[in-house]
């Protein structure tokens, strides 16, 4: 009885994701969309014909890829960085810096915009593409650290002794040894901050002033019009195309989950 019970709840939490799903296919294909789930009565692809385009879809989308690679890199970069003494040393403030960076990850977004806008106004660097990759990629790198460290604490420390003989330095080591270990491991955190890069909507809409540097998480609005109309065939298509990068991202995630809990196991002997 409670295993039918259990599964009937699966099945009903099942059915209301892939509602919205079915919506999103459907009404991609049905040029007379609306907010209602229906099967079209004739399919059609002209809501994607409609909104490939490089000013509705090509270069946000192109936007949305440098904001997300750009932050990716920077903030793989930093929690490396960031991590190696954390892991290799034990001080005794570790502690106290990892419950700093825990609560960073609990601060909204929101509740620091107004400063960081204040800042970059002071700065000039309001509608700038790389002082927004930075900042998006501060915002991930709390996370990020936590993440690594845990990756890193997986490699042995006995391999980057026996280069310390061979008298390598610290960086060297971390950047011969350490880094090429945990690759799958680099691999996640980077997926990682790459698929919260690309939903983000709020920093760049702050920050970016112009249509031409706006990534699709915010272009997306231009499909509502005023007065509630809304394009809902074309927000359709425009939203599959938009989820393709984040699926085929879905699947290196879990790939790269995979291969880096066999780290350990890997590098054994």
């Amino acid at each position: 009885m409670s295993a039918l019970l259990a599964n009937g709840i699966l099945v009903l939490i099942g059915l209301c994701f892939l509602l919205p799903l079915a919506w999103l296919v459907l009404a991609s294909l049905d040029v007379r969309a609306s907010y209602q789930t229906q099967i079209p009565e004739l399919l059609s692809l002209e809501n994607f014909r409609a909104v490939l385009t490089p000013d509705l879809t090509f270069r946000p989308l192109w936007n949305s890829f440098l904001l997300s690679a750009g932050a990716s890199v920077v903030t793989v970069v930093a929690s490396v960085l960031a991590a190696y003494p954390l892991s290799r040393y034990s001080m005794r403030f570790n502690k106290p810096f990892m419950y700093a960076i825990l609560f960073g990850t609990c601060l909204p977004i929101t509740a620091i915009m107004v400063p960081v806008y204040s800042l970059f106004v002071r700065l000039q660097l309001i509608d700038s593409m790389g002082a927004t990759i930075l900042f998006m990629a501060a915002t991930s790198l709390p996370m990020s650290i936590w993440m690594t460290k845990n990756f890193m604490d997986s490699v042995p420390i006995s391999l980057e002794e026996a280069a310390w003989v061979d008298g390598a330095s610290a960086m060297t080591a971390l950047r011969r040894i350490v880094v090429p270990l945990m690759r799958p491991g680099l691999g996640v955190v980077f997926i990682f901050v790459f698929i919260q890069a690309w939903g983000n909507f709020f920093v760049p809409f702050i920050l970016l002033l112009s249509p031409s540097k706006q990534p699709a998480a915010v272009s997306i609005y231009s499909f509502f019009g005023q007065f509630g109309a809304i394009a809902y065939g074309q927000l359709a298509a425009f939203s599959l195309l938009y989820s393709v990068p984040v699926i085929l991202l879905y699947a290196l995630v879990s790939r790269g989950m995979g291969a880096s809990f066999s780290l350990s196991g890997a590098i054994k002997g």
